[in-house]
């Protein structure tokens, strides 16, 4: 008997799903990157996970406040300005092309000034991920996706109430269609510029994604920055193992994780052996005092 809701995930067939959602991710993180300040890490590139998927959150432009949301559990796009209009559409049937034309119509309709509709030849948008939307994308297999994003998101709440480090919203990221968090050691790294955090913070990330060039399936990961000399060499609890080709850092494949009669508690233990080892390793007045 299962006491949990992770749905099973086939690598293989949910690969032309998650190439489309991965691309519908690119529009709404087009938006995200034309309209929101920077923040450190580049968190205001990021979408936020929701019941339903993920959303934009409130995004502000010039007095017009709206929101994005791809609510892959009913199979949908919706947005919303802020007293005014709203529109809904069924996804799988359109190019992140379409969706992206669809969107960018409905935001200047509404008042958002052209200024901030995202230039995709630069990078903001989805133009080089439009040709991985494929004919097999399935409604129900992104519906799963919403499952997992859900469970990993109460996971992920229960990980960052342990921690009394900084730790970063938990980020879906457009680029590499991945969900993670970060943990701040609070500490910089000597000889690097402390103005620039992204080189400058000792970090890790807690990740998972549904499966890439480099790992063809769904997998859990974590890095550290700068990885400590030790952590090749430490056991991992379970199935987890440590990864060296494309990145370094620990791995444990979905399907190993959800096998288990617990995988709550399986990833809880993961993710709280990985930080004490960072603790421990990273940060000079750990290993000090």
């Amino acid at each position: 008997m299962t006491n949990h809701n992770f749905p099973p995930l086939d690598a293989v067939a949910l690969a032309d799903t998650r190439d489309a959602c991965h691309a519908y991710t690119g529009v709404l993180g087009g938006w995200t990157a034309s309209c929101r300040q920077r923040r450190k890490h580049w968190w205001q590139l990021s979408l936020r996970p929701s019941l339903n998927g993920f959303t934009t959150g409130m995004i502000h432009a010039d007095g017009v406040h709206f929101e994005l949301a791809l609510e892959l559990a009913s199979n949908r796009v919706r947005g919303e300005i802020a007293g005014g209009a709203g529109f809904v559409e069924t996804l799988g049937g359109q190019t992140a092309d379409d969706l992206g034309r669809t969107v960018q119509e409905f935001l200047t309709a509404g008042g958002v000034a052209e200024r901030f509709i995202p230039n995709t030849d630069a990078g903001d948008g989805h133009a080089a991920l439009d040709g991985n939307v494929r004919d097999g994308y399935s409604a129900e297999i992104a519906a799963s996706f919403a499952q997992v994003w859900r469970e990993l998101t109460a996971g992920y709440t229960d990980f960052q109430a342990s921690i009394p480090e900084e730790t970063s919203p938990i980020n879906l990221w457009p680029g590499h269609f991945d969900m993670a968090m970060m943990w701040l050691g609070g500490e910089k790294i000597p000889g690097q510029d402390p103005a620039d955090e992204e080189y400058s913070d000792k970090q890790m990330n807690f990740g998972f994604s549904f499966g890439d060039g480099g790992i063809p399936e769904p997998y859990f990961y974590n890095t550290a920055y700068p990885l400590p000399d030790a952590f090749p060499g430490l056991a991992l609890p379970g199935d987890a193992y440590w990864h060296s080709e494309g990145f370094n850092g620990a791995v444990l494949r979905y399907r190993d994780l959800v096998s288990l009669e617990d995988p709550h508690a399986a990833l809880q233990e993961l993710w709280r052996s990985l930080l004490d080892a960072g603790r421990t390793y990273m940060l000079e007045q750990k290993a000090g005092g």
